[in-house]
């Protein structure tokens, strides 16, 4: 049997007209780092990202796939799919697999008609809608403290972006699997917005 090696730490965030998502940047094999500069934030559709953890090659081919489909329903229909249809589409890709899974957990959040809203998937396709604070990958169990102390309905994106830096930030403290940068996504209605990494620092420096 061929050992899978994983470990992640990701966060989204439910805020007032908006959704923040952030991880870190580690990839592991074992006790071996990999990288230091690994991608987990991707860019779905104009107001929707997605987060991974688990097997890198599995994430990048679910992610290429609803990119795709992401844009030729926009082709054909003139919309964006919703967040919903999105999470559905991917939960179908994975629950089809369940005898050779896709070796993931993933968090899609963003922004539709009916507003802000965060899902969890895990590899067998299982689909949850996040009302408020949701988190995935070896280093959760320390982030969900972060969040289930200090999140509070209502909260700002901004105030939302910070809390999410909190929890990869204090996860990263215990969590060997995960460390080095942090990445931070701003959804609002305006755009998509790939936070600097002067502002993160900025956030970690005001904890």
């Amino acid at each position: 049997m061929v050992d899978v090696f994983k470990g992640t730490t990701t966060v989204g965030v439910v805020c007032d007209g908006g959704v923040a998502l952030a991880s870190e940047s580690r990839a592991t094999m074992g006790s071996f780092i990999a990288s230091r500069t690994a991608q987990k934030i991707y860019q779905i559709d104009d107001l929707v990202g997605l987060t991974t953890a688990g097997v890198v090659g599995d994430a990048q081919a679910l992610v290429r796939m609803i990119q795709v489909e992401a844009r030729l329903y926009r082709m054909q229909r003139g919309e964006p799919l919703t967040l919903k249809a999105i999470t559905s589409l991917l939960s179908n890709v994975l629950s089809a697999r369940r005898y050779f899974p896709y070796m993931v957990q993933l968090v899609v959040g963003g922004v539709d008609k009916s507003g802000a809203k965060v899902y969890s998937l895990d590899a067998l396709g299982g689909q949850i809608e996040e009302h408020d604070i949701v988190s995935s990958g070896s280093g959760s169990p320390i982030a969900y403290g972060v969040l289930e102390s200090q999140y509070r309905p209502g909260i700002g994106i901004q105030d939302g972006s910070a809390l999410a830096v909190k929890a990869i930030f204090n996860a990263m403290k215990r969590d060997s699997a995960s460390g080095d940068t942090i990445e931070l996504v701003r959804i609002t209605r305006d755009g998509y917005e790939v936070v600097p990494d002067k502002e993160i620092e900025e956030i970690k420096a005001s904890l």
